[in-house]
């Protein structure tokens, strides 16, 4: 790339190289020395956000999660999210009960290796595969027995598409934390996933607030507002990110997926401000199309469906 080429062209570049359409719900994202995340933003030159020296590196993955898999148009896109949910499980991200885990972890299997084979497949052979944070053997033993007896025949692409139907009815699905502390000082994760703005404490979610009662986002300094309307009340739920830059990068993150998943087209977007009356604030605008947009362009793919190159790692 040319060092004043913009964000727009390294992800179009890395669309065509991937074959991939239906490219709105990826993005492309890098860590500052600060070890702070952020999304490339398209309209800017890539060298002016990067404060690391070249060369950069940057990571191409899910950042708008479909809300129902099955609806995309093409297996390629359903293979890419796939290959992210699949990290998102292996990293903790996507909690979940031991039962839930055992039949998602089989899917991946099933994918990977296809059918089981007594003479490819010895005694243990789940546990060459890490698709957990932490499994124990009862475990693996499990995922292996749902692998044998239930999931036989399944093309990679059924298993794939299987492992994302379960994946989506999980109530952190799509989830990428942001943590955070509350007013009393517990520590907590905030996220956001394609039905709305959730709180995790532990492991246990324990707030959810639909996008379409979420009314205004707003961040000082390292304290985070989210206004909420539930019927008749009003709330205004805060908390404490690490830094301003985290507080920054939490806000901009909820103001795009919040345009995302609820506005019914682009046109409705408008910019938004941070700033009150004692804050200067910032200001941000999200540029893109919305998810309603999304499936309907998706829709007119008209093309013969690319060859995949599948690939499969031990460990993703």
């Amino acid at each position: 790339m040319q060092r004043d080429a913009k964000g727009q062209q390294l992800f179009d570049l890395l669309c065509h190289h991937l074959n991939l359409l239906e490219k709105d719900y990826f993005g492309i994202r890098y860590v500052d020395p600060d070890k702070q995340r952020h999304w490339l933003e398209f309209s800017k030159g890539i060298a002016k956000q990067m404060r690391a020296r070249s060369p950069f590196i940057l990571c191409f993955r899910v950042k708008f999660y479909p809300p129902d898999p099955a609806a995309l148009k093409e297996e390629i896109t359903r293979y890419m999210v796939f290959l992210q949910v699949k990290r998102d499980l292996y990293h903790g991200r996507l909690l979940c009960k031991t039962s839930d885990a055992a039949l998602l972890a089989a899917y991946i299997l099933q994918a990977e290796i296809g059918d089981y084979d007594p003479g490819k497949h010895p005694e243990g052979y789940s546990s060459k595969f890490q698709f957990l944070p932490k499994h124990s053997e009862k475990l693996e033993r499990r995922i292996a027995e749902i692998h044998r007896n239930e999931l036989s025949g399944l093309s990679p692409a059924q298993a794939e598409l299987s492992f994302l139907r379960k994946a989506q009815t999980l109530e952190t699905y799509g989830v990428d934390p942001h943590p955070c502390k509350d007013v009393s000082g517990n520590s907590a994760f905030l996220a956001f996933t394609p039905f709305g703005f959730i709180v995790l404490q532990g492991n246990k979610r324990v707030h959810f607030i639909k996008w379409s009662d979420a009314t205004k986002m707003k961040f000082e300094g390292k304290t985070f507002h989210l206004y909420v309307r539930e019927k008749e009340k009003r709330l205004v739920l805060t908390f404490l990110a690490p830094t301003p830059e985290a507080c920054k990068h939490l806000w901009k993150c909820g103001v795009e997926n919040q345009s995302f998943y609820k506005l019914e087209n682009s046109n409705q977007v408008r910019t938004v401000s941070s700033s009150n009356l004692f804050f200067k604030g910032s200001r941000f605008r999200y540029s893109g199309r919305v998810a309603k947009e999304v499936m309907e362009s998706s829709a007119k793919i008209k093309r013969e469906p690319p060859e995949i190159h599948r690939y499969y790692l031990l460990n993703p």
